[in-house]
C-alpha cells in the first residue's frame, strides 16, 4: 500500500507530538520510581514538576522543542541587535578581554607597565581609573605608549570623569597627523545617574551631557556615558529588572541629552551598557541578547532605529563572589565570561577570584589573581574558539524562547519605572529600590533554606580552610550566601577564642549503609554553618558515646524504619547522657506511628530535613553552643 502525499504530511507533523508524548511518558517513569508510587500517580504532564522558574517569574522548561520555535531573528549588526551590533567583528579576536588598571593608591607609572604587559600577554582592552588627585596627569603616564587605536579605552574616574576628558581629548589631538581617528574606540563611563542609586561620587549630570556634546562633536567614536546596570545587580535585581533599570536611566539620558540640543541620533550614540555576567550561563547569554532587544526598541520609539546597538561591557558578579572557599569563583568567572561572551558583550571584564577579599588574604599574588582572571578569557577565546562565531546561540529553541520572555519582563519594569514618573522619580519615590530589595529577599529565602545552592558555603563547606582576617571589609554587593559565611565567622572567633570549633554529636542508628546518608547531609548542613560534626561510626551505646565526647547537642541519623522502633529509645538516652538538644535528621511524619505524635516531649527538639531554613537553625545552634564554650 503506497501511502499518500497528504497522509504523509500527516504522519510529519504528528511526529513531534508523538515523541514529544513518548518522553513525557518516560520522565513520569522516572519520576515514579524515585517517589515509589505508581506512574498513574504522576501528575501530567509530568515534565511540569522539572520545570524551574526564575526570579522574574520565567517558566524554564525541561525540554524545547519545535513548538516553542520563533521567528529568526535579524543577523548581527542590523535592528533590533538581538545578535549583536557589530556584524563585522573581528573573529579571530571575538570579544575584548577588558582588564582593570589604576585606581586609589597605585603607581602611574606602574600602571603603566602593568597595561603594556597586559597588552603583550592577551588584554585587549583597557579599564582604567585615576590614581592620584591629578587625574590628567595620571591620564598621560599610564597611556604613555599605549596605541589606543589597537586597545579600545574604558574610563571610570568618578567625579573626575570631565578632567579625564578633557585631557584625553587633548592627548588624542597631540597625536600625529595621519592617524585614523574611526579606529580609536574610547568610553568615558560617566555614570552620574546609576552612581546615584549607590550614593557613590560621579560626575555632574551637566557636566556628563557637555562632555557627551563634546565627544558627539570629535571625528573618534567617543561615548561618554555608562548606564552601569552592575549597580542594580550588585543590589539583589533580577536580570529584567537590571535591563529594565539601566534602560531607564538610558532613557533618562536621552531625554536630557536632547533638551540640551543634541539631536536624538547624536544622544543615541553617546550611550553604552555595563551589565553583570552570572554563573547561570544561560540566563546570562539571554539577558546580553534582551537587554539589545529592549534598548533598540527605545531607538525605534524615538525615531533612530539604526543607532539603536548600543555597545555593552560584561563584567562578572561581584554578588556570586563568595569569601569562603573562593577558588570556586574560577569556575563562577568561567561561566560568566562564557554567558557574556555568547550573549554579544563587545569586552568582557572577569573580576579577579579572590576580589571578595582583602588583598594577600590567601597568601596568592595580585598579579596571579590578575592572570587567571585574563586567562580566563583567551581559554575561552583562543581554545574554545567562542569568538569565531556570532551569536552562536541563535536558532536554540530554549536560548530564543528566555530572551523574548525576559526582553518582555523587562519592558514591564520599564513600563513600572515610567509609570512612576521615570528613572530620577523611581529613585526619589523608593520604588525601584524596593522592587529590587524584594527580589533581593526572594534569593536570601531560596539561600537561607538552601533551594539556591552556593558551592563551598551553603553546600560542600570546607571547615579545614585557614580563618580569614577577622577585620576584612565586606564588599558592597549583596552577595550571596553571605549570611553563611557571617556564621562560619562566628565559628572562626569561638576556634580562636577556645582552640576548638562549636560542635555536635551525629547520633547514628543501624549499620552504615542505613544512616550514612543523613550523617553525610547533617555533617554538610552543620559545615555551612562553621560546626563540626563528631561522627562516632557504629555504636550499641549512644549515651556513652556522647558522654565521653561531652556532647550538648546531637542529632540522630538513621532511616525512618529505624525511627519508627528506635528513635524515641535514642532520644531518652542521649538526654539522659547530658545532651540539652537532640534533633532528627528527618521530617516529622517520620515519628507519626510512634508515642511521640501524642507527647511531643518524647520527641526530639526539632527536625533538620532539605527544607529547613538553614541560617535560622544554624544561627540558633551557635548561640547556644558558644555561648556554653565561651572562655570565663
Amino acid at each position: 500500500m503506497v501511502q499518500s502525499s497528504g497522509d504523509q504530511a500527516s504522519s510529519t507533523a504528528d511526529a513531534p507530538d508523538a515523541a514529544r508524548a513518548a518522553w513525557e511518558q518516560a520522565v513520569a517513569g522516572v519520576l515514579a520510581k524515585a517517589r515509589r508510587v505508581d506512574p498513574s500517580e504522576i501528575t501530567q504532564p509530568a515534565s511540569a514538576l522539572l520545570a524551574t522558574t526564575t526570579y522574574d517569574d520565567i517558566l524554564v522548561d525541561p525540554l524545547y522543542d519545535p513548538s516553542t520555535e520563533t521567528p529568526e531573528p535579524t543577523l548581527p549588526g542590523r535592528f533590533p541587535f538581538v545578535r549583536g551590533r557589530d556584524a563585522a567583528r573581528d573573529v579571530t579576536r571575538g570579544w575584548h578581554v577588558t582588564a582593570v588598571y589604576g585606581g586609589a593608591g597605585t603607581d602611574p607609572a606602574e600602571v603603566n607597565t602593568a597595561i603594556l604587559d597586559g597588552l603583550t600577554t592577551g588584554v585587549s582592552a583597557l579599564w582604567w581609573s585615576p590614581s592620584t588627585d591629578d587625574p590628567a596627569a595620571d591620564l598621560t603616564r599610564a597611556l604613555d605608549g599605549v596605541l589606543l587605536d589597537l586597545a579600545p579605552l574604558t574610563v571610570r574616574a568618578g567625579a573626575d570623569t570631565a578632567a579625564v576628558g578633557s585631557a584625553l581629548f587633548a592627548l588624542l589631538d597631540a597625536r600625529p597627523d595621519g592617524a585614523d581617528p574611526t579606529t580609536t574606540h574610547i568610553g568615558l563611563g560617566a555614570d552620574p545617574l546609576t552612581a546615584r542609586f549607590v550614593g557613590t561620587d560621579a560626575a555632574s549630570v551637566p557636566d556628563t551631557l557637555s562632555l557627551a556634546a563634546a565627544a558627539a562633536a570629535r571625528a573618534e567614536p567617543i561615548r561618554a556615558i555608562c548606564v552601569d546596570g552592575t549597580v542594580f545587580h550588585d543590589a539583589g535585581a533580577s536580570e529584567a529588572q537590571e535591563i529594565g533599570a539601566a534602560v531607564a536611566a538610558g532613557i533618562e539620558y536621552l531625554r536630557l541629552a536632547t533638551e540640551s540640543g543634541m539631536t536624538v541620533a547624536d544622544a543615541l550614540d553617546q550611550i553604552s551598557f555595563r551589565i553583570a555576567a552570572t554563573d547561570a550561563q544561560f540566563e546570562t547569554i539571554a539577558k546580553f541578547r534582551a537587554a539589545r532587544r529592549v534598548w533598540a526598541r527605545v531607538a525605534q520609539v524615538v525615531g533612530a532605529p539604526e543607532h539603536g546597538g548600543a555597545p555593552q561591557h560584561g563584567v562578572t558578579s561581584s554578588a556570586m563572589m563568595t569569601q569562603r572557599d573562593p577558588w570556586v569563583n574560577l569556575l563562577r568567572t568561567t561561566l560568566g565570561a562564557f554567558g557574556a561572551g555568547v550573549g554579544g558583550a563587545d569586552q568582557v571584564t572577569v573580576l579577579p577570584f579572590d576580589a571578595a577579599l582583602p588583598p594577600d588574604a590567601l597568601g596568592v599574588s595580585r598579579t596571579f589573581a590578575e592572570r587567571m582572571a585574563r586567562n580566563t578569557q583567551l581559554l575561552l577565546l583562543e581554545e574554545s574558539h567562542l569568538g569565531r562565531v556570532l551569536d552562536p546561540a541563535a536558532g536554540s529553541w530554549f536560548v530564543e524562547d528566555l530572551t523574548d520572555r525576559m526582553a518582555q519582563a523587562a519592558w514591564e519594569v520599564l513600563q513600572r519605572i515610567d509609570a512612576a514618573g521615570g528613572y530620577t522619580a523611581a529613585l526619589d519615590s523608593g520604588s525601584l529600590a524596593e522592587e529590587i530589595a524584594a527580589t533581593r529577599a526572594r534569593r536570601d529565602d531560596d539561600i537561607a533554606h538552601r533551594r539556591f545552592a552556593v558551592t563551598g558555603v551553603t553546600e560542600f563547606p570546607n571547615l579545614a580552610e585557614k580563618p580569614l582576617p577577622a577585620d576584612r571589609v565586606a564588599p558592597t554587593a549583596a552577595r550571596y550566601g553571605e549570611a553563611f559565611e557571617q556564621l562560619r565567622d562566628r565559628s572562626d572567633a569561638h576556634l580562636a577564642a577556645t582552640g576548638e570549633r562549636p560542635s555536635v554529636f551525629l547520633a547514628p542508628l543501624g549499620t552504615v549503609a542505613e544512616y550514612n546518608a543523613r550523617t553525610t547531609f547533617a555533617a554538610n548542613l552543620m559545615a555551612a554553618g562553621g560546626i563540626a560534626a563528631m561522627d562516632p561510626g557504629p555504636t550499641d551505646d549512644l549515651a556513652e558515646a556522647a558522654r565521653s565526647a561531652g556532647a550538648t547537642v546531637a542529632v540522630v541519623c538513621g532511616t525512618d524504619k529505624r525511627y519508627a522502633t528506635e528513635a524515641l529509645d535514642a532520644i531518652a538516652s542521649l538526654r539522659s547522657a547530658g545532651v540539652t538538644r537532640v534533633l532528627l535528621a528527618g521530617p516529622r511524619q517520620a515519628l507519626a506511628g510512634t508515642a511521640a505524635a501524642d507527647d511531643e516531649s518524647l520527641g526530639p527538639d526539632g527536625h533538620l530535613t532539605l527544607g529547613v531554613d538553614a541560617v535560622a537553625v544554624l544561627t540558633d545552634l551557635l548561640d547556644m553552643l558558644t555561648s556554653q564554650g565561651a572562655p570565663a
